[in-house]
């Protein structure tokens, strides 16, 4: 077990410099100039020699390896450098004040989505062929197959436009609310409410698809049949049995949403203008902000890694054979 987890750390060390360094490449080949992009507002007026003085200054006059390593020590000790676009803002910094509005927002949804969803399936999967599983397997087909921001804007329509119910722009009001902590709580949950459902109600589509997949082809395998032989219940079947071997593929798609979580959702981010790490995304890459872009890049990589990790340390826990 012990070297289990080692040779599952180590992996994920060497992804991670892997991802560093890739990191490093995809913007170092992307066309621009970054001395050019930081004197944008006053390019007719600068001299070669600014220009070549801002260079030195950033350490982009030095060799390619000189700056992979430069980058690679910087980034081990959470330094990721200085936005274009937020001038004198550090990457670091603009991340974190982004990422509590994302985690919120993603992370809501992903729970009620993996709540009802993983639930919905595996019941439709063990129920197959009935009425339940029909009305379910239908209505999760076209959750999941709706692009998000369209499901969004239905949902602005419905429920901010027409009917009044919640706020369907922003993250709080922002006139501020009157009253204490509890009424500025309400306010921001108010605000979450759309977003979140919308978020939650794709992610639970898929959720509900793979667990009855899943399940489904649980219940055919031989050991099923066993079990029913000895004189097991349904519910003894599926508790001891089928839920655990069904959750196996169903947590290889939670650990991978789950990674995704801070990258935020970048088009229901977009309907709602709410202010995560998605929406900066976006903003970064209207202004080539390339310091932003690569730290948000990485952020992911890590989450998604990191997320994998947690992943292949609970397969041990669910199906013993990965202990071994």
């Amino acid at each position: 077990m012990g070297r289990r987890i080692g040779r599952i750390l180590i992996r994920a060390a060497v992804t991670l410099l892997m991802v560093m360094s890739l990191n490093f490449i995809l913007f170092r080949v992307v066309p621009g100039d970054p001395a050019q992009l930081l004197l944008a507002g006053a390019r007719g007026s600068v001299t070669e020699q600014q220009i070549n003085g801002l260079r030195k200054q950033w350490g982009l006059d030095k060799p390619l390896p000189e700056q992979a390593v430069d980058y690679i020590w910087s980034t081990l000790h959470s330094d990721l450098g200085y936005s274009f676009k937020f001038r004198g803002e550090r990457v670091a910094d603009l991340l974190l004040a982004r990422l509590p509005a994302t985690l919120a927002l993603v992370g809501v949804a992903q729970l009620f989505a993996i709540m009802f969803g993983v639930m919905l399936g595996l019941y439709a999967g063990w129920r197959r062929g009935g009425t339940i599983d029909s009305l379910t397997t239908g209505i999760s087909l076209a959750l999941y197959s709706t692009p998000a921001f369209w499901l969004g804007m239905l949902m602005v329509l419905v429920f901010s436009t027409t009917l009044g119910w919640f706020p369907g722009y922003g993250a709080y009001s922002p006139t501020g609310v009157a009253g204490g902590a509890l009424n500025w709580f309400a306010d921001r949950l108010r605000h979450l409410v759309l977003p979140a459902a919308t978020l939650a109600l794709g992610l639970g589509g898929q959720y509900v698809l793979v667990a009855r997949a899943a399940m489904s082809d649980v219940v055919t395998e031989d050991y099923m049949v066993t079990a029913r032989a000895k004189g097991l219940t349904g519910r003894q079947m599926l508790f001891r049995h089928a839920f655990r071997n069904a959750m196996l593929p169903v947590l290889t798609l939670i650990a991978l949403n789950l990674g995704y979580v801070v990258a935020g959702a970048i088009t229901v981010e977009a309907v709602f203008n709410w202010p995560g790490i998605g929406g900066l995304t976006v903003e970064a890459l209207n202004a080539r902000d390339y310091p932003v872009l690569q730290g948000i890049f990485l952020l992911l990589g890590a989450s998604i890694v990191v997320a994998n990790v947690m992943a292949d340390l609970t397969y041990g826990l669910l199906d013993p054979r990965v202990r071994q």
